[in-house]
């Protein structure tokens, strides 16, 4: 059988697919716990700068596989939507910079798994769509909170409602989607993209992650404070000396994590 999850690293870069390609990449729990494991791994491998996910042939990932899930009871289904939140989290906390390359249809938990990277990037004939209440059950994965915080609670519960796709275009206007890319040229386009975040300092890079994501859930005052006291962090650094350094000698830094 094929490996469920393929990685391939690119400079430091970690390209991850969901190859399950004859199902379109739907998750099951044997997906679910390849890739919790796979992000922990990512998160204790110093030489792995950001990460890319995307899907294998047509589809970025249908979401959970329903065929799998139909069967379940109530205690198994409480564990299956755990262990997708675990995932999730485990996405969010890699501590490195995420973008989903959202290649074709992202759908249920499809597009819960891109919520959770930091921003998305899509194929030009890329489909998102969160048709839960159709199936008589809700978004599981984090899909109520992470859509309505990043496109607002009016946009987020039309689409889950409704359970009608948008496409690239309308996701981008929105502000679900970032950049869009012919097909051809997605993975490159989300690399380079990556590539270029990942040639900042990395502290000051995981910083600006840490507070933008945790000033989220707190009052502007406090989140204020978590800001003031990252700059104060990266102050003390050697790069910081070294990109201003370099700034006002009209060269490039060269940024050690120091």
């Amino acid at each position: 059988m094929n490996e469920l999850v393929r990685v391939n690293m690119d400079e430091g870069i970690a390209v991850v697919r969901l190859n399950r390609p004859e199902a379109a990449n739907a998750m099951n729990r044997l997906v679910l716990d390849r890739l919790l494991e796979l992000f922990q791994g990512l998160r204790d491998d110093a030489s792995v700068r950001g990460i890319v996910i995307t899907g294998e042939g047509k589809h970025f990932c249908a979401g959970a596989d329903i065929g799998e899930i139909a069967q379940m009871d109530d205690k198994a289904a409480r564990g299956f939507v755990e262990a997708g939140q675990r995932l999730m989290f485990a996405i969010e906390g890699v501590g490195r910079p995420v973008i989903a390359a959202v290649n074709g249809h992202a759908a249920g938990g499809g597009l819960e798994l891109a919520l959770a990277c930091d921003f998305i990037v899509a194929a030009e004939g890329a489909v998102f769509a969160a048709p839960e209440l159709r199936l008589g059950i809700i978004p599981g994965f984090g899909g109520t909170q992470r859509l309505s915080r990043l496109i607002g609670k009016g946009r987020a519960k039309e689409l889950i409602y409704t359970g009608q796709g948008i496409n690239a275009r309308v996701a981008c206007a929105i502000g679900l989607v970032n950049r869009i890319f012919p097909i051809d040229s997605l993975i490159d386009g989300a690399v380079d993209i990556m590539k270029g975040i990942c040639s900042h300092n990395p502290t000051s890079l995981r910083l600006a992650k840490d507070v933008i994501d945790s000033g989220m859930d707190k009052d502007l005052t406090s989140a204020c404070q978590l800001e003031l006291d990252a700059f104060v962090l990266c102050f003390g650094t050697q790069d910081r000396n070294e990109g201003m350094s370099a700034f006002l000698e009209k060269r490039r830094p060269a940024f050690t994590g120091k």
